[in-house]
């Protein structure tokens, strides 16, 4: 009996969020064949906390797996801002957030971690799409506003990819869940574009590093945006196309422990993305040192001049770098 009442509750969910157009992407990475259970049991979208005020569009955010064996990735270059967050034993993880365009196919999809949450609540009721995650962030993540999305939630979205291991090689089909993108009004992240800042530095190349993984964006005049490399070597995805960002943001954060351990004991990093810092942005081939600020989780993120002048950034994807603040 337990179990067919926890199927027809994942069923419904999965209906409800194929028919509604803020509904989910999401996605597994546990190793073996079939759909991965993520632990929470049955799905239900979470209506307790607070996100922005007043009702609005819900953006799609997805957990991308950033080990080498995890790359090429598929998907990337539809996602309006890409997040990059350090990860246990000093590796990296991405968030790709779409709005404006749903690409066919998305992966390799990972677990969330527990600095998502914060992050994420810039959204109004965001959908966050993962693989799965602790059993102690659990009653977190289903607490938080947002739609928690699993492969046990919609498993005919999802599937096995041949050419690499798992749990490396888990793909979302996000049409089956999400026939339409919700459009910019999602983008609540506080970002202003328009022409670029007076002065700046000319720039041909910026490296951030973590412990055990790096980013290089290589400014190209040809195209217009800043090319994206990792650990080293160019970063293209799975049909060969160059990564490419119109504008980068180095964003310096407090990056403190958490109170969650991964499987080997490695503590998990948290991000603090409230608050405020320094940041370093580049755009058009030029670097701005700037000021940013988030007041409360709920808020967009600031960034603005010594004088107080807001910088605008480049139309076209946003690639967010959370670097360890000095």
């Amino acid at each position: 009996m337990g179990r067919r009442v926890r199927g027809r509750r994942a069923a419904t969910t999965a209906t409800l969020l194929a028919v509604t157009v803020t509904a989910a992407l999401a996605a597994g990475c546990t190793s073996g064949s079939g759909t991965p259970d993520d632990g929470r049991g049955s799905s239900s979208a979470s209506e307790r906390g607070t996100s922005p005020s007043g009702a609005g569009p819900s953006p799609l955010a997805v957990k991308l797996d950033n080990a080498g064996s995890a790359r090429p990735h598929t998907g990337v270059g539809a996602a309006d801002v890409v997040y990059v967050e350090q990860v246990e034993g000093g590796l990296s993880r991405l968030m790709a957030v779409y709005a404006t365009r749903v690409p066919e196919t998305v992966g390799p999809v990972r677990s969330a971690r527990e600095s998502d949450l914060e992050l994420l609540r810039q959204f109004h009721r965001p959908t966050l799409v993962f693989s799965g995650a602790q059993k102690k962030l659990l009653p977190l993540i289903d607490e938080a506003p947002l739609r928690p999305v699993t492969p046990s939630d919609a498993p005919d979205a999802f599937y096995r990819g041949s050419d690499r291991a798992a749990p490396h090689n888990l793909y979302l089909r996000p049409g089956r869940i999400a026939p339409e993108a919700p459009g910019r009004a999602a983008l609540t992240t506080g970002f202003r574009y328009g022409p670029a800042p007076a002065g700046g530095t000319a720039t041909a190349s910026r490296t951030v590093r973590y412990p055990a993984a790096r980013f290089t964006f290589t400014w190209s005049d040809a195209r217009d945006r800043w090319l994206v490399g990792m650990d080293g070597a160019p970063a293209t995805e799975a049909d060969g196309a160059r990564m490419a960002a119109a504008t980068v943001v180095v964003q310096y954060v407090r990056i403190r422990e958490s109170g969650f351990r991964d499987f080997l004991g490695n503590n998990s990093p948290y991000t603090e993305t409230v608050g405020s810092g320094r940041a370093t942005v580049l755009r058009d081939g030029r670097a701005w040192d700037v000021d940013w600020k988030r007041p409360k989780a709920t808020d967009g993120t600031a960034f603005t001049t010594g004088d107080g002048s807001p910088v605008n950034f480049a139309r076209g994807q946003v690639w967010v770098v959370y670097a360890k603040a000095s």
